[in-house]
């Protein structure tokens, strides 16, 4: 668990909820809106630090009790709200956890803190329980609510919340960021700020995954020798990208980067532009010998190719129809 001043971008909502506990001004129910991994889970658990902390600033300042329990996660007064169901919060879940001990005053804090993740799963009764406490909460209590859907709640629940909408972060900040906690050269942490738009935890995921280093060399290791594969020999490059098949819109995504990256190449000649900027020779190779038009109808096939995966159209086929336009242009 992180304070706020260790959580990069997001200045408008942490400035928001600073602002709350400076005026003292705290809503009793928040919705926390945003993407998987955008750091929406981080904000809360801050929040939740920093309402609680023995010094009464608007930081933890990770060396009272109540700091160092809430950064091992053991605070008794910041609950976790779980769920057993994989896909639903049911209506026990939010009795037992939340309705039947929301009346207990806190145990050793100001306020009594519950943090409901992945709240989208709350089916409808689970959100009308959850409504009657947020009608008439005791003067204690705060929920947050944090969802990667705010549109799924009921009119009655997103009326009485206030919504945090979490915007992306600028990219050079999580590239800063990535080369100084990381220790990633430039180029790799290029490729994963452009992977990740604007998600930190996204960008962080990939910086430290080796799937995904498997999956960029696989995927530049064909595109850079595709145009040398003969028609006979596409049932192997098929059967190659099939390997990739669970993560093929990643796949697709790192193709896209590829052909952006001539595109821009050819259009500008600059290198400093460029997501691959380790590959300059091959991609310098390709801008030479590709159209414009040629380079657009690769882009153009790439996305019907992820469309037609989307409506379950046969793999095989789509990946060979979309190999041979690539070699036609």
């Amino acid at each position: 668990m992180a304070g706020f001043r260790d959580i990069i971008g997001h200045e408008q909502i942490k400035e928001h909820l600073q602002n709350a506990i400076t005026m003292d001004k705290i809503s009793h129910a928040y919705i926390i809106n945003g993407p998987d991994k955008s750091g929406k889970k981080m904000l809360a658990e801050s929040f939740a630090m920093a309402l609680q902390c023995a010094t009464g600033g608007t930081d933890g300042c990770m060396e009272c009790h109540s700091c160092k329990q809430a950064m091992n996660h053991n605070q008794p007064d910041i609950i976790y709200v779980s769920h057993e169901k994989p896909n639903t919060i049911s209506v026990d879940d939010i009795r037992s956890q939340l309705n039947n001990d929301i009346g207990i005053k806190p145990y050793s804090s100001k306020y009594k803190i519950y943090i409901v993740d992945e709240a989208e799963k709350m089916n409808v009764q689970a959100q009308n329980a959850l409504l009657k406490t947020i009608e008439e909460p005791p003067a204690y209590a705060v929920i947050l609510l944090l969802t990667t859907n705010a549109d799924i709640f009921l009119p009655t629940i997103l009326s009485r919340c206030v919504t945090l909408n979490v915007k992306v972060v600028p990219d050079e900040q999580i590239k800063k960021f990535l080369m100084k906690e990381y220790q990633i050269p430039d180029y790799q942490a290029d490729v994963c700020v452009a992977f990740a738009q604007g998600n930190v935890g996204k960008a962080i995921q990939l910086a430290v995954s080796s799937d995904f280093n498997e999956l960029k060399a696989a995927v530049l290791q064909l595109m850079k020798r595709l145009e040398d594969i003969e028609i006979y020999e596409m049932g192997a490059a098929i059967k190659q990208i099939n390997e990739y098949k669970l993560t093929i819109n990643d796949y697709f995504d790192l193709m896209m980067i590829w052909y952006r990256d001539i595109l821009l190449f050819k259009a500008t000649g600059d290198v400093n532009g460029l997501i691959f900027k380790d590959e300059v020779y091959d991609i310098k190779r390709q801008a030479e010998k590709s159209s414009y038009r040629g380079i657009e109808r690769i882009l153009e096939a790439l996305h019907k190719a992820q469309i037609r995966l989307n409506a379950n159209v046969n793999f095989d086929l789509v990946i060979e129809l979309l190999l041979l336009t690539i070699k036609e242009n």
